[in-house]
């Protein structure tokens, strides 16, 4: 895994911890235009509570994660290719790993 780097605080709901980019989500980011951008920015609205593309119900246990330290889990869909990412935050808050839904 790769680690991305992050900068401010502002108006974040919970501490990311590390952050990791699985293989998948590395190689992507170097082979096409746009998609690091489209990464760091999904990882910025997870941190602010913006769960992406998840059910309500998925929203709602994320918020109960919240308050319970438990795993939270946030998707997005990239607007050019479609593509899928997971942003999963750990239940201690130390790691935050970016990947496919098929690499998990």
């Amino acid at each position: 895994m790769i680690e991305l780097t992050m900068t401010g605080n502002e108006n974040r709901k919970f501490n990311l911890g590390d952050i990791y980019l699985t293989k998948g989500v590395f190689e992507e980011c170097n082979d096409k235009a746009g998609f690091y951008d489209f990464v760091t920015a999904s990882v910025e609205k997870h941190s602010k509570g913006d769960w992406g593309n998840l059910s309500e119900q998925d929203k709602k246990e994320n918020e109960f994660s919240l308050e319970k330290y438990l795993r939270i889990l946030s998707a997005y869909y990239h607007p050019m290719s479609g593509k899928k990412i997971w942003v999963l935050t750990e239940a201690d808050r130390s790691i935050t790993t970016v990947l496919f839904p098929e690499e998990y």
